[in-house]
């Protein structure tokens, strides 16, 4: 068995350590949400909690580790009979993103519920999780049906699977915690909102404490077991105080001064629905708890504050977590009550809630990404805006986009069978059902009336004799559902100089940064492909970050020739790339244009040969054509029919402009095919 890396090791990210002990000492926070770059310790402080977690009593040959003390009244595999229990370490179950809903929920057998009538269920990690840690990494890729099944677990404490009138239910109780780098996607508002806690963490930028983390690592890398014998009195200490604080934590008061301030806090940073505030309220009763208090102070609020209200500030996907942390203390001192240390004595930088070296605690004031460095950032990056400097002739710098607005759907034309998501057509997992087929493998979604249909004619030579179907696993049916798919977006923008005017050039970024919302709200894939000058560049590879696509947006300069062929063929070869990682996410190009063309010979013909070769692919395509002024050369529609799609204007991609925008990009698809 591996030795895992031991929790008190971790160098620095108190924020981290801090919420993830206190979902150790009241799971009723509801988890952390652990958002930060690549190789900041993530999924290794995670794993070395499960160390930490005391061992737990549970009923011998029991599947769902149920409590001997309490046992599940509904437990699949009860009842139990008082007696018989064994003790365990608390395991650490991690979900992979690939994997299936019966792998998380569990199983059913369907041909022996039918034909004996027996719920036969195979339990899943949702089970094997109950009383311990259950781990996502890469939680933003997960789908989203599954985190959907994994929050409302956590939320209710147990698991439901239903599959056609047969329905099981078990307890699933546990410490839900996710990973995820912000780069690759984010995760919907929605579920942001079920994580109790959400930290952000970041590679620390002090040379001493980044020669610390290597240090650590390689003398652990050298001996594991030798390392982890170091570290065994500082995990032994914090074990003991998980233990001590999950005794202390029913006798913690919450008083009506901390409550006020909880509610006054929830209510300044407007945050919507009432979760934030018992999420508060849990964390700062924990916090007391970890300190050893039976009173929740407010050092406690503002702590729990910084942990649960960060990520529910977000208004739209491009919004940055955070919080000012000048308006959380005006409100919290407004709403002081007495019980309170004098606030004008200086407190002592290591009496806070976790105190000096016991794996977590506030973090220094520059400790972290919410330190709010201004000096150390890049004057381009002033005013929280990037601020491009100019850099070759003819190039003029970035424009601020306009508003954005509701964008008509565009789709592609067909049916696909790629990952789920909310603009086109597809055979999915969950929809509406359309018909059936044999199962491929183990059967998942069950199409009774075809079962029925198709074991009826064989009852007699079965020898069925009572008043049940036999049914053999030749007469399952899958049923087969049409819901929606989430694609490739792929843009292709016109930087040139003709593109340049202020105006001009701030109503396009509004009108892409429109699109980008709509991309994320129908959890597509974005890329980013701009073009001027003497050639093209992908701005953006293929991403779920539709943050960082706005973000490479914002910074766009323009200015130079129209080097429109360079962009289509920039362009189809991304396409050509994702089609071999990712072959059936079908893409949709929208090309945001004037549609002239200018540098080198020909070339317009250019241009119209490149187009063509998307028109050959069969790939969807729309042109927002950007022309303005009172003389039009409609070079946006050839462009169009060169590419088999269709173009609107930028009036005419507003949602309250034309009814038929879909079905015109559909027939113009069909057309060309």
């Amino acid at each position: 068995m591996t030795t895992p890396f031991p929790f008190t090791a971790v160098v620095g990210q108190d924020d981290l350590r801090l919420a993830l002990l206190l979902n150790a000492v009241s799971p009723a926070v509801g988890g952390v949400l652990v958002r930060g770059e690549k190789g900041t310790a993530k999924s290794t402080a995670v794993r070395a909690l499960s160390a930490l977690m005391p061992e737990v009593d549970v009923v011998s040959e029991c599947r769902f580790s149920c409590d001997p003390g309490s046992p599940d009244p509904g437990c699949p595999d009860g009842p139990h009979e008082p007696g018989g229990f064994a003790s365990r370490p608390a395991r650490m179950v991690e979900l992979p993103v690939g994997a299936s809903e019966d792998r998380l929920v569990g199983a059913l057998d369907i041909e022996r519920a039918l034909s004996e009538g027996v719920k036969a269920f195979e339990p899943g990690l949702l089970a094997d999780a109950h009383r311990g840690i259950l781990y996502v990494d890469e939680v933003n890729l997960l789908h989203d049906h599954l985190v959907d099944l994994l929050l409302d677990a956590a939320a209710m404490g147990a698991s439901y699977v239903e599959r056609e009138g047969v329905s099981v239910r078990h307890a699933a109780r546990f410490l839900l915690v996710g990973t995820m780098n912000p780069e690759e996607g984010e995760l919907r508002p929605q579920l942001l909102d079920r994580f109790g806690l959400t930290v952000e963490v970041a590679a620390s930028r002090e040379p001493e404490q980044r020669v610390e983390v290597v240090r650590r690592r390689l003398a652990y890398d050298d001996d594991p077991a030798a390392f982890a014998a170091r570290w065994a009195e500082e995990e032994a200490d914090v074990r003991a105080r998980i233990v001590a604080a999950k005794k202390l934590l029913p006798s913690v008061r919450l008083g009506d001064d901390a409550l006020r301030q909880i509610a006054a806090t929830c209510a300044a940073f407007e945050v919507d629905g009432m979760r934030a505030d018992i999420v508060m309220a849990r964390t700062a009763t924990a916090l007391a708890a970890w300190a050893g208090r039976t009173d929740v102070l407010s050092e406690d609020v503002r702590q729990a504050a910084l942990l649960a209200l960060p990520h529910r500030r977000r208004r739209n996907p491009f919004d940055a977590p955070g919080l000012d942390e000048d308006k959380l203390d005006e409100t919290l001192e407004e709403f002081s009550g007495d019980d309170d240390p004098d606030p004008d004595l200086d407190p002592d930088p290591d009496s806070g809630p976790d105190g000096p070296g016991g794996g977590g605690g506030q973090p220094a004031p520059d400790d972290g990404p919410r330190g709010g460095d201004q000096e150390a950032r890049p004057e381009a990056e002033q005013d929280g805006q990037p601020q491009p400097q100019p850099s070759g002739a003819g190039e003029q710098s970035a424009a601020r986009a306009s508003e954005p607005f509701r964008t008509k759907v565009l789709s592609v034309p067909g049916l696909g069978e790629g990952a789920a998501g909310r603009r086109s057509r597809a055979r999915t997992e969950h929809g509406r059902t359309t018909g059936a087929r044999r199962p491929k493998g183990s059967l998942t979604k069950l199409h009774l009336a075809a079962t029925v249909q198709a074991a009826a004619p064989h009852q007699r030579a079965r020898g069925r004799s009572g008043p049940g179907l036999v049914v053999r696993r030749d007469d399952l049916r899958q049923a087969t559902r049409e819901g929606r798919e989430g694609n490739l977006v792929l843009f292709v923008v016109d930087a040139s100089g003709s593109m340049a005017a202020r105006q001009r050039m701030s109503a396009v970024k509004g009108a892409v940064l429109s699109l980008l919302l709509d991309a994320y709200q129908r959890r597509d894939k974005v890329g980013l492909v701009t073009f001027r000058g003497s050639g093209a560049e992908v701005a953006l590879p293929p991403t779920s970050s539709v943050d960082a696509a706005a973000a490479r947006l914002e910074s766009l300069p323009t200015g130079g020739r129209t080097p429109l062929s360079a962009g289509l063929l920039r362009a189809h070869d991304v396409l050509r790339v994702e089609r071999l990682r990712d072959p059936a996410r079908r893409p949709l190009v929208v090309v945001v244009t004037d549609g002239r063309a200018t540098g080198g010979p020909e070339p317009v013909a250019l241009a119209g040969r490149a187009a063509r070769l998307f028109a050959a692919d069969g790939v969807a395509s729309v042109v927002v054509d950007c022309e303005s002024g009172p003389v039009r050369l409609g070079l946006a529609g050839q462009l169009a029919g060169d590419l088999g799609g269709t173009a609107v204007t930028l009036d005419e991609l507003r949602a309250d402009s034309i009814a038929g925008l879909v079905k015109d990009v559909q027939g113009t698809s069909r057309r060309a095919a």
